[in-house]
């Protein structure tokens, strides 16, 4: 019975050590994605929401994205990221952006 105790005791410290490992991994990763959306803002939308070129809303003016963010609501919002618009190419220069992307891309630009 002794044996069995050590046996489970150990298991639980593994999977202790196992779930602190996991919990690590998510902030870290956590951080990464924060540091990811500069990296994408920076490649794909800073040419015109840096400057406001082609009438873009630019990054920082709040009082403006959050006003966008009301009338249209987000997901009409990512919806013209995605498609275009006269003056946006479809996917706001970012082939690989998904959905959340886009998302915290807009966040990140209305702050």
């Amino acid at each position: 019975m002794l044996s069995i105790i050590k046996i489970f005791a150990k298991g639980n410290r593994f999977l202790v050590s196992t779930i602190s490992t996991l919990v690590v991994s998510i902030a870290m990763t956590t951080g990464a994605g924060a540091a990811d959306i500069a990296a994408i803002y920076t490649e794909s939308c800073a040419a015109c929401h840096d400057s406001g070129a082609l009438n873009a809303i630019k990054k920082g003016d709040s009082v403006k994205w959050q006003q966008l963010i009301q009338q249209k609501g987000m997901p009409a919002l990512i919806s013209s990221v995605k498609n275009g618009m006269i003056q946006m190419p479809a996917g706001g220069l970012c082939e690989n952006c998904s959905n959340d992307d886009y998302r915290k891309l807009i966040e990140y630009m209305s702050k």
